[in-house]
């Protein structure tokens, strides 16, 4: 876990460029933890990721749901109180920030990553007080987040520590996500069976050689470990 000056320090280089950062449609995953990963934070956990601007990647754990409301969190804000959701715990980076995935055919302001198509990941306060005023239910909101600095995801995906499935806005907007995990977990296991060990991985799993090019794809800029 790194210090808080050094994680200030990674948001700052990671929302460095100007515009909000694109990715290709298809550069965003989601992870979901081997059985064996017994660290707190991570224990049967679904993430989204995707390539970060400045190098690594950047996602959020989508599979766990706070019991607290957005409102709960700022009483004196009158528009949180139109969030239906409660918000959800987005990981150990940064535990005191709030970020959001924002559905959106464009970029929603300022300090906002491009997960996919239509949908960001969105950093800075101004802009995720706007969606709120604006379009709260249009997002799902979250305290914390992960970061991977180049070539980390690579390795944890090499040590089998997650499972590679492609993203999927319906599944990362899911309303209930009892048992998401355990779903995922038993898909990426049918479909390997079926694939078998000589064939190539059908649509939506990805192929370990491929899952693991796509998360090294950016190995250009050192950032702090999550």
């Amino acid at each position: 876990m790194p210090s808080a000056a050094r994680a200030l320090l990674a948001l700052a280089v990671l929302l460095a460029s100007a515009p909000p950062a694109r990715a290709q449609d298809d550069e965003a995953m989601l992870l979901i933890a081997h059985p064996a990963f017994r660290d707190i934070d991570y224990r049967q956990t679904v993430l989204l990721a995707a390539p970060a601007p400045s190098g690594g990647h950047v996602g959020v754990i989508i599979n766990r749901p706070t019991h607290s409301p957005l409102s709960k969190l700022f009483p004196e804000h009158e528009p949180s109180k139109k969030v239906i959701e409660p918000v959800f715990y987005g990981g150990p980076f940064s535990r005191g920030a709030l970020v959001a995935l924002v559905k959106s055919p464009g970029a929603p302001g300022e300090g906002t990553v491009r997960m996919m198509k239509n949908l960001y990941l969105a950093f800075r306060v101004n802009t995720i007080d706007q969606v709120i005023e604006t379009h709260p239910n249009d997002a799902r909101y979250y305290v914390g987040y992960v970061f991977w600095r180049p070539g980390e995801l690579k390795a944890e995906i090499d040590r089998g520590i997650w499972s590679v499935l492609g993203a999927d806005l319906d599944v990362v907007f899911r309303k209930d996500m009892d048992g998401l995990w355990d779903e995922l977990l038993q898909q990426t296991r049918r479909i390997r069976a079926d694939a078998g060990a000589d064939t190539a991985a059908p649509r939506g799993l990805l192929a370990d050689a491929q899952a693991a090019a796509l998360a090294g794809a950016f190995s250009n800029v050192i950032l702090p470990p999550r």
